[in-house]
């Protein structure tokens, strides 16, 4: 299921090398005949088997079986911003499993909107291959920097709840949403111009990692 929520979520993905939902369908199935089969009869195999099959794939669902939105495009280039986004997303993952540890769900409602902007930006970079070169600092050192500053807040404030890290972090997460839309924006807008996004000021937050 979570699979299928990051294929719909983009507007370019690849369909699942292996098609999970159809595998569990097949395999609920035949381990219903097995039960009919030892069980009771051939006639129960062969209804349990068919009725395990069907219930399960209604529930679940089908696997996404073709690619979408990837027509007319290289597929080099996009194999490139697929793996960029892939890790970017696994840094905002294990941003939201560090704060879901720590008990603060403020913190957790702030990330879920800075993951909002990010996506904003995976989407526009998904449109146009081109915008990676411009974008590969905020989805690879910006949100590596972010992760690790998540981290050591969420350590920190499940053990001590201190208020000035706390802010630290939120001040960081400012910073860097600002950042993440005015750049956004320029790719939207095709600008080829560098945005003066202060740089010296979000790396010196990076390496504090948000607290002090």
């Amino acid at each position: 299921m979570k699979a299928e929520e990051s294929y719909e979520a983009r507007k370019i993905s690849r369909r699942p090398a292996i098609p999970r939902k159809i595998f569990g369908s097949v395999l609920t199935g035949v381990g219903l005949g097995l039960v009919g089969w030892f069980g009771w009869g051939p006639v129960e195999t062969v209804i349990f088997a068919s009725l395990g099959t069907v219930l399960h794939s209604l529930a679940f669902g089908f696997d996404p079986l073709k690619n979408k939105g990837m027509d007319d495009i290289d597929t080099f280039q996009q194999d490139r911003v697929s793996k960029a986004i892939d890790e970017a997303e696994a840094h905002l993952n294990a941003m939201r499993e560090a704060l879901s540890r720590s008990g603060d769900r403020a913190a957790e409602t702030r990330l879920d909107a800075f993951i909002k902007t990010a996506r904003d930006m995976f989407r526009t970079v998904e449109e146009d291959p081109r915008d990676l070169t411009a974008a590969r600092k905020y989805l690879g050192v910006y949100l590596l920097g972010a992760r690790d500053a998540t981290i050591k807040y969420a350590d920190l404030w499940a053990r001590t709840k201190n208020a000035e890290a706390r802010q630290d972090w939120f001040a960081l997460l400012d910073d860097l949403e600002q950042n993440f839309t005015a750049r956004n924006e320029a790719l939207l807008l095709g600008s080829k111009t560098d945005l003066d996004i202060e740089i010296e000021i979000l790396r010196d937050r990076l390496a504090r990692e948000g607290i002090k």
